[in-house]
């Protein structure tokens, strides 16, 4: 029997309005009946999930940021990997000749560079107004209170974003995890995890749950791992080819509350 479920959010758990129906919300909340804690774990950062928790009233339950690099439980932080200032500081210096919008993530910090293209579409995607605030300011400020980027994104013209791509791939193979979610796009977030390594934190620290009772939901190249270690690791219906032949099984697709149906189908609720 599964008794924890977690959920990717883009592309799994939204629908096309990327919001949650009332269907989701409904079925998640008789979760919350049964006991099931419903774990959402996700490459957003934890301002840009709360509005989604407090839908469907799992406030309380701890939650997953940044793929994996940062996890929070009972409002303390429990778990927190970040790419060091020095990589930082290098890919700043290597942008200056491309000027793609590097947004820099610490918690529940969000700052960019100006407001562009890409700052718009990231306020109207995740609900989340960031602070603006030239990426050599941030870097300092950084220095002071020692702290480095849980994510950094980079966006913009494709062939930049190449250039970028492999510049950080060459130099930095065993410290950066590139994700290319989009020919304009790279999610940069350190190696050292994934969202399998927070879910095995997650069970061994906080619920004491074996992995093999563990239930996720995902439709990315970033939730192959998860879906590969978990008891059953379903994938909605539009998930990636990749994403789709590792999953134990595919449910319906993300828009037409592929998750949700999954569990009440799966838990009889």
């Amino acid at each position: 029997m599964f008794k924890i479920i977690f959920s990717d959010i883009d592309g799994t758990l939204l629908n096309a309005e990327r919001d949650l129906s009332e269907y989701t919300i409904k079925t998640i909340k008789k979760l919350n009946n049964s006991n099931i804690p419903f774990i959402l774990i996700s490459s957003r950062m934890p301002a840009a999930m709360r509005h989604l928790q407090k839908k469907m009233d799992i406030e309380h339950l701890p939650l997953i940021s940044y793929n994996g690099g940062l996890i929070i439980a009972d409002g303390k932080t429990t778990s927190s990997t970040e790419i060091p200032l020095e990589i930082l500081e290098d890919l700043h210096d290597y942008n200056l000749d491309h000027d793609v919008h590097l947004s820099l993530f610490h918690n529940d910090e969000w700052y960019v560079p100006r407001d562009d293209f890409w700052t718009r579409r990231e306020i109207n995607n995740t609900k989340v107004q960031p602070e603006f605030h030239e990426n050599k300011v941030v870097i300092q400020k950084w220095k002071e209170e020692e702290k480095g980027a849980h994510k950094i994104m980079a966006m913009g013209e494709e062939e930049k974003i190449d250039s970028i791509f492999s510049f950080l791939k060459n130099k930095y193979p065993e410290q950066l995890h590139l994700y290319r979610s989009k020919p304009t796009y790279i999610e940069i977030a350190p190696k050292a995890i994934s969202k399998l390594t927070a879910v095995n934190h997650l069970l061994e620290n906080h619920f004491k749950i074996p992995l093999s009772q563990s239930m996720a939901f995902g439709d990315n190249y970033n939730d192959i791992e998860m879906l590969r270690g978990v008891g059953m690791g379903i994938a909605v219906g539009n998930a990636k080819p990749e994403v789709l032949e590792v999953a134990h099984m595919v449910t319906a697709p993300g828009k037409e509350d592929g998750v949700a149906k999954s569990i009440s189908d799966l838990l009889k609720i």
